[in-house]
């Protein structure tokens, strides 16, 4: 295909112009290895390569000025505001950073347009008294200081500059201004160059001065890329610039206009997707580029423009594999990397002083796949000695001297993990850069294995001692949270370059890169409202219309340069797939783009237009099926040895796979630090003090001054066990003080209950408490015996009938013990669990001979205790019966031996169930 750069190649070789003695300018560095490359395809003889610069290198040559960095900009502007501003005014540095930047940019807009810097901020500070307060008298101090500010902005831009230049450095704005002015004596000295500008669409004030010079004294050329249906058209953004380059330079009233082609009217096939999300989009792209190398598409001719440059990562994710070569102008955002998340988590700990750290953070930290390693010693995983330490004692708060008993060899680390010394914030850098020596020297163990990780290391060793120069040469950052801020700062400009082939493969590239390339099939992504075109900000203190009186860019130039951008990808290429997100984001951008919209309208071209609807198969669709091998029924059976408790056998019933994974697999749930007391460990300490408070009365009958007696040991019993279950975690304050009253409360209204009891003249014999049982069951199907385990909370004579109770710390309805379909008991968990537990005690201890008949059955529940002991009762036609008798023990073996023989069954696998 026939490219702007080879056109142009192609115009200079008939005027028989000699290319080593051009310098070629260009909108950006990366079009230059392209033309490099065109030029070999249009000699045909050895030549010395010309020169090929940039817009902004050449800018800068002329200026003899260095640009510096945004930070560092930042950092001269204090040291001049200090200066500038009484001392009881003066601001922190994170406080001025936040006015600072916007006002540095105006800075460079004035600069790069050239405004006269005194007219335009005497100007606005004019505006300012006018607008609000210049009539108000007498004025507040607030009023005083606010007016005060904006005639100091001149002031502040003289004083920024005049320090700036005595050290030959600058912003890009400032660089523009100094390169206008030494263009006269650049051309005095450079008579025999010739340059050529290419490209080129939006120019700034100063660019157009120092092209026109060029122009004027015949030592330039410059060719623009613009089709004839945007030029020819007065309204169409994509020809605004060129538009009014043609009308305002003089020197194209006798100059050709190079060029305005015709190639956007030559026939293309243009498909618009809507695809939801970007992560779709993502997918969509690497499933289009597949069926593209099916069609076998040239991709070396092929472009992928993200539009919204997050999407790089997702996007490589979804490429083909079948692409072997691949070239990525846009850098990596280093914020993306693991290490980014690493030092954000330890900036986060430190910026407040506090004395001990949150448990999650500590776990974040030590078991960060770049720290881990650091706490391995002689083979010992002390990360996870560290954190089964914290999770095991419920250590919600967590001190350095407290990490330092349980890791005594890894204290050097510890320090530079969570220790600041008075210094906080030389302290932090001198860490950070030691932490990074320290992931170093275990990295490279394993070289080989570790050079991207190694190339992370590197980048962030250069951005904390960009850190480090900074606070040594100004010492302005005096607070964690300042530090912080330019942290996050230099963090968000700095990107890892991918290394590729520039000619070779598919190229993946962001709009501003694809500038003076062509390509035959382009795709181009996010090509909606507020990305593409981004839409009107206004980070600015210059009002739109103070911007528009001196001719400085606002919403809609900007608009206009990404309109020219997205059609000059058009012109040329021949197939064109544009995607935008369907699902609008305030946040991240809005509805379709108005340039499908433009496209569509405009009718030059056929566009074919759909909403791609994504297979999206829902997770864990199909439900999990285990097969039962025979090595999985040798486990069962050994289970069933060991005894299998009605917890496991309600676990079973409530989901099969819940059972395989603890019971045959072995796997335990998830430990985990409680924040606030779980209601395991409440049931658990509520058992337990009830058990130390009638254990004196087994075998007794209870009388009222006997229970009476107990309620003063209750808060003390409550308490060993609350610190026995809870470890060290504090029950003083919030929540856990709460529940800490709730379970004194619920032991002492049982106890209250007890003795209404007792004083109605009912008599309660205590007979065991927390009785094991275990008993066997045989069945005739299986080979081998079933062994049955359990433990009682309480078995009492309640005149003269035994109860076996089960206690239950959350609510129980009196329907939950009440049955009518046998069958239902081990089928229908929620609703018969709770029946199906107090008849297996009962099941286990009648085997064991530890009881008779009459019997009853049943639960106490303390979020329900006004009902009683909830009895268990098996519904016959309409009428309950109470009593467990053998007909009853008799009816639930049978239910008892299905669900077993369901378990040890080889043919039946474990089936998940919906819970």
């Amino acid at each position: 295909m026939t490219t702007f750069i080879l056109d142009v190649l192609e115009d200079l070789k008939k005027q028989d112009r000699n290319l080593s003695e051009l310098i070629f300018i260009l909108p950006s560095k990366r079009a230059g290895i392209f033309l490099k490359n065109q030029i070999s395809q249009v000699v045909n003889h050895t030549i010395i390569a010309p020169q090929i610069i940039s817009i902004e290198e050449f800018v800068e040559d002329l200026s003899q000025l260095k640009k510096t960095s945004n930070t560092e900009l930042l950092f001269v502007f204090y040291k001049v505001y200090l200066e500038l501003t009484k001392k009881e005014d003066q601001e922190s540095f994170d406080s001025f950073s936040k006015w600072a930047q916007i006002l540095l940019q105006d800075f460079n807009e004035v600069d790069r347009y050239l405004i006269p810097q005194e007219k335009i901020f005497n100007y606005l500070s004019a505006i300012q008294d006018l607008k609000h307060w210049s009539l108000e008298e007498p004025k507040t101090e607030f009023v005083k200081k606010y007016l005060a500010f904006w005639n100091k902005l001149n002031t502040y831009y003289t004083k920024f500059t005049e320090e700036l230049l005595k050290n030959k450095t600058a912003y890009q704005g400032l660089i523009y201004r100094e390169a206008v002015e030494n263009i006269e004596s650049y051309i005095q000295s450079n008579k025999e160059k010739q340059h050529i500008f290419l490209g080129f669409n939006a120019l700034n004030k100063a660019e157009e001065n120092i092209i026109q010079e060029l122009l004027q004294n015949e030592l330039a050329e410059i060719y623009w890329d613009v089709d004839k249906h945007f030029f020819d058209n007065p309204i169409h953004d994509a020809g605004l610039f060129t538009r009014q380059h043609f009308k305002n330079w003089n020197f194209f009233r006798d100059n050709d206009f190079n060029w305005k082609t015709n190639h956007y009217s030559e026939e293309k096939n243009i498909k618009v997707f809507g695809v939801p999300k970007n992560i779709g989009q993502a997918k969509f792209i690497g499933g289009l580029l597949k069926d593209l190398q099916k069609e076998d598409t040239d991709l070396k001719q092929t472009a992928v423009i993200l539009a919204d440059e997050n999407l790089l990562t997702p996007t490589l994710n979804a490429l083909p594999e079948s692409i072997d070569a691949l070239n990525i102008t846009m850098g990596f955002p280093l914020q993306s990397i693991p290490l980014a998340s690493l030092f954000e988590q330890i900036f986060q700990i430190h910026k407040k002083a506090n004395n001990t750290f949150y448990y999650k953070d500590v776990i974040a930290i030590i078991s960060h796949q770049f720290i881990r390693p650091l706490f391995r010693k002689e083979n010992t995983d002390v990360a996870s000695k560290i954190t089964n330490t914290i999770l095991t004692n419920n250590l919600v708060y967590i001190s350095i001297d407290r990490l330092k008993e349980l890791a005594p060899a890894s204290s050097e680390i510890l320090d530079t993990l969570f220790v600041l010394k008075e210094n906080r914030v030389k302290s932090m850098l001198k860490n950070c850069s030691n932490l990074i020596l320290s992931i170093k020297k275990d990295l490279d163990k394993n070289k080989a294995l570790n050079k991207l990780s190694l190339e992370y290391l590197f980048r962030f060793n250069e951005l904390f001692n960009e850190l480090t120069r900074l606070n040594t040469s100004y010492n302005y950052i005096q607070d964690m949270h300042t530090l912080h801020s330019i942290y996050k700062e230099l963090l968000s400009s700095a990107t890892l370059d991918f290394q590729g082939e520039p000619l070779q493969g598919l190229q993946v590239m962001g709009m501003l890169e694809s500038r003076v390339l062509d390509f035959e099939t382009v795709i181009i992504s996010s090509v909606n409202e507020g990305v593409l075109p981004s839409g009107k900000t206004n980070n600015s203190f210059i009002p739109f219309d103070v911007k528009l009186q001196n001719k400085l860019p606002t919403y809609k130039e900007k608009d206009a340069v990404y309109t020219y951008h997205f059609y000059r990808l058009l012109q040329r290429a021949k197939n064109v797939y544009i995607l935008y997100n369907t699902e609008a984001d305030i946040l991240t951008g809005g509805e379709k783009s108005r340039f499908i919209t433009q496209l569509e309208l405009e009718g030059v071209h056929k566009i074919k237009h759909s909403i791609v609807t994504p297979k999206v198969e829902a997770c864990f669709s199909e439900l999990i099926e285990i097969e039962k091998t025979v090595a999985v029924l040798n486990k069962i059976q050994a289970i069933a040895e060991r005894g299998f408790s009605p917890s496991s056998l309600t676990n079973y019933m409530r989901n099969p796979i819940d059972f395989y994974y603890q019971k045959v697999l072995g796997i335990a749930e998830q430990e985990d630090v409680e924040e606030s007391v779980a209601f395991n460990t409440l049931g658990t300490v509520v058992h337990n003090t009830l058990e130390d408070l009638y254990e004196d009365f087994v075998g007794e009958v209870l009388t009222v001054e006997k229970l009476k007696s107990q309620k003063s040991k209750i808060t003390e019993r409550i308490t060993h066990h609350f610190i026995n279950e809870y470890k060290e975690g504090d029950i003083t304050t919030g929540k856990n003080l709460i529940i800490y009253e709730i379970a004194k409360r619920y032991v002492l209204n049982f106890i209250n209950l007890e003795i209404d009891d007792v004083q109605k003249g009912n008599e309660i014999k205590i007979i065991a408490l927390e009785d094991k049982s275990i008993a066997t069951l045989k069945i005739p199907e299986l080979d081998f015996d079933i062994k049955l385990t359990g433990k009682v909370d309480r078995v009492d004579s309640y005149n003269g009938t035994t109860r076996i109770i089960d206690y239950k710390t959350g609510k129980v309805e009196k329907n939950q013990v009440e049955i009518a379909d046998w069958e239902a008991i081990t089928t229908d968990y929620k609703k018969y669990s709770k029946s199906f537990q107090v008849l297996l005690y009962a099941y286990m201890m009648h085997q064991e001979n530890k009881i008779e008949f009459p019997l009853e059955a049943g639960i106490i529940s303390f979020k329900n205790l006004k009902a009683g002991f909830l009895k268990f009762a098996a519904k016959e036609e309409k009428k309950k019966n109470t009593f467990i008798t053998q007909e009853t023990l008799d009816n639930f073996e049978i239910e008892l031996k299905k669900i077993i023989l369901e378990i040890c069954n080889l043919e039946i696998n474990f089936i998940e169930k919906e819970v």
